[in-house]
């Protein structure tokens, strides 16, 4: 029984993207002066696009049957090889990864009040709506 259609698990989901990017991030962040070190990138929109504009529609016959749902294992981590900024083969952009983590950590609390606020909807209706 799904008591919010879904919209627990894509929030979680999404939880767990943030989670996966913000800790990527730091990763580049705390590697910027080492030798050699390419920066790394969580790609999950770009599968989601794919997996959309496929439209791809499962039929389950029997409810044992594993739906296909994203369960957010669709997070890839890729490294840049493409670029260098620093002359010690590091392609690490220090300001471009503090943009990415303000954005990231703005996208992750935007999520953590809509799961409050379906928490707070589930608490209301079990105490009969005071």
């Amino acid at each position: 029984m799904s008591l919010f259609g879904g919209t627990i698990q894509t929030l979680e989901n999404s939880l767990q993207y943030a989670s996966v990017k913000n800790k990527t991030i730091a990763h580049n962040i705390s590697n910027a002066d080492t030798s050699n070190y390419k920066a790394k990138k969580v790609q999950f929109n770009d599968v989601l696009k794919n997996e959309l504009s496929n439209q791809f529609q499962a039929t389950r016959t029997n409810e044992r049957h594993i739906p296909f749902s994203s369960d957010g294992s669709n997070i890839n981590i890729t490294t840049d090889r493409s670029t260098m900024y620093n002359h010690n083969g590091n392609n690490v952009d220090i300001d471009k990864e503090m943009t990415e983590l303000a954005k990231n950590q703005i996208y992750y609390q935007g999520l953590v009040d809509r799961m409050n606020g379906k928490f707070n909807s589930l608490q209301s209706v079990i105490r009969g709506g005071s």
